[in-house]
């Protein structure tokens, strides 16, 4: 009983600190969409002049057995073989090959974030309550099948530039003032439709040093996050498993950038993406291209979006 009473506390709080003023969406009491609302062809051609080179970027890390995931997030594959190595071949022409079957989380490596993913006292993205949209075969709703491409201007900000420090260190947190200050000194302005990874150095980690990878992270703050919101992005990513700095900015809140971004304003969520690269050639801006799997009911999927300069 005392358990009862402390979790109806603990929720009432909540509800009074955050309020249900974060819905129905400015896009509709009817959207299931969000930010992707703010994409349009307008948005496709002018994103596609931004390719002066054909140079491409995959964003995606190598997805594998060791991984570094958030617990007890794993990946595992199993290569069968129909034929064996020395059996039955097929037809005249002596066919053989290969299948897989693949056990997997969805949300890692490099993954999107549905809208579906986190919500604020069971509450998520316009209103929606889990008796509407979560089913045990899939999500109804705000699934990552129902969304378009994303294809909008990409804009990269190294951080390690900003504070001078390369990887960034954990709990290392960026806001406002240091998302303006970045993006004035690398000469680009962030607008309406686009999408923002950040470079910290993190991704240097994982796989050399998997447990400080995974220990915490530089990141985006909750003052960040909603200054991002207010120019209308469509989606927030970084080189890090978890996109928000860690440990937090306020000890009391857990993964508070999440809900703020996915719940509250409908901008998806990408995380680990490898953009090392880009950023060594100091790619700013570029077309981002992503055709997410279209695995149905899901809540997240692993991606690998493509930067082309």
């Amino acid at each position: 009983m005392h358990t009862i009473i402390v979790s109806s506390v603990l929720a009432l709080a909540a509800s009074a600190a955050y309020g249900a003023d974060w819905h129905p969406s400015k896009h509709g009491a009817d959207d299931t969409l969000g930010a992707i609302n703010h994409l349009s062809t307008e948005k496709v051609i002018e994103a596609a002049k931004l390719v002066k080179t054909g140079k491409t970027y995959p964003l995606g890390v190598v997805t594998g057995w060791q991984t570094p995931a958030y617990p007890p997030r794993h990946y595992a594959i199993t290569i069968i073989q129909p034929g064996f190595h020395n059996g039955p071949t097929m037809g005249a022409n002596l066919a053989t090959g290969n299948d897989d079957l693949l056990y997997t989380w969805m949300g890692i490596g490099s993954q999107i974030d549905g809208l579906g993913h986190m919500g604020i006292n069971h509450v998520y993205y316009n209103g929606l309550t889990p008796e509407e949209f979560v089913t045990p075969k899939g999500l109804t709703a705000l699934s990552i099948e129902k969304l378009p491409p994303i294809v909008s201007r990409g804009v990269l900000l190294d951080m390690t530039r900003h504070f001078d420090q390369n990887p960034l260190p954990a709990g290392t947190a960026f806001n406002e003032a240091e998302i303006k200050a970045q993006a004035s000194a690398q000469g680009v302005a962030i607008g309406k439709g686009d999408v923002v990874l950040f470079n910290t150095g993190w991704q240097s980690l994982a796989g050399v040093d998997n447990e400080a990878f995974m220990a915490g992270e530089p990141g985006l703050g909750l003052g960040g996050a909603k200054y991002l919101a207010s120019l209308d992005v469509v989606a927030v990513g970084a080189d890090t498993w978890g996109l928000e700095v860690l440990p937090g900015e306020d000890e009391t809140l857990v993964f508070p950038v999440h809900p703020e971004l996915l719940a509250k304003n409908g901008i998806y969520i990408l995380e680990n993406m490898n953009v090392g690269e880009l950023a060594k050639d100091e790619g700013w801006e570029f077309l981002f291209v992503l055709g997410q799997p279209r695995f149905e009911g899901a809540v997240q999927a692993v991606i690998n979006p493509v930067a082309i300069r």
